[in-house]
């Protein structure tokens, strides 16, 4: 795993808590063994995997500083190990992922955000690049077309490896940045301009989350 999965206290509950970045934040996204971090989870007993990601913003439906719960994915990363059943365990599932973010998770994360007065987007298309390169502007604008919403580096293949061991899964997406191509300032600049908003915000729907029954 990227670092151990460690038991925190958050409001009413305990929770694991696991940087997949490692704890120097020095594991770019295509490095990251996804597998390994959620097994671990799986096995220190998580039933739910609440994922924080930053975003860079798209289209319109988002600004840069908003936190958003996407509804859907499309991944364009590649050599990654996406699966567990990848022919060594003398079994092949097809699993179903129809909604990669569990859509009872996503009501709950909506209703503590709306019982804690946060501004929350719902639902969008998340892209899921390779990186840790950012894209170009020729590339944001042909995920536009695809219809993608926002795009990241690290929800695939973490919904897919959360839906094949059973896992309630779902993103709370930290809107950055500006995709390439949407702002003329450097997008380093930009990450740092709205990051601490994001952050605040993402950081206060957590605490209403474990802090309530929702």
């Amino acid at each position: 795993a990227s670092a151990g999965a460690r038991r925190v206290r958050m409001g009413r509950h305990q929770v694991l808590w696991l940087p997949r970045h490692g704890d120097d934040h020095a594991i770019p996204p295509h490095r990251i063994n996804y597998r390994a971090n959620l097994y671990a989870l799986e096995a220190a007993g998580a039933t739910a995997v609440i994922a924080m990601n930053t975003v860079g913003v798209i289209t319109e439906r988002l600004r840069p500083g908003d936190i958003v719960i996407p509804t859907q994915l499309i991944d364009y990363t590649w050599g990654r190990e996406h699966t567990y059943f990848d022919g060594t365990t003398g079994e092949v599932r097809h699993v179903e992922f129809s909604a990669p973010f569990t859509p009872a998770l996503r009501e709950r994360l909506l209703r503590a955000a709306g019982a804690a007065g946060i501004d929350c987007v719902d639902g969008g298309i998340y892209a899921v690049t390779q990186g840790p390169r950012l894209e170009t502007p020729a590339e944001i604008d042909r995920l536009e077309r695809d219809g993608a919403d926002m795009v990241g580096m690290t929800a695939m293949p973490e919904a897919v490896l959360a839906a094949e061991l059973g896992l309630e899964y779902a993103v709370i997406g930290l809107a950055v940045n500006p995709a390439a191509g949407r702002t003329e300032a450097s997008l380093h600049a930009e990450v740092e301009k709205y990051s601490r908003a994001a952050r605040d915000q993402a950081e206060a729907l957590l605490g209403a989350f474990f802090g309530s029954d929702l």
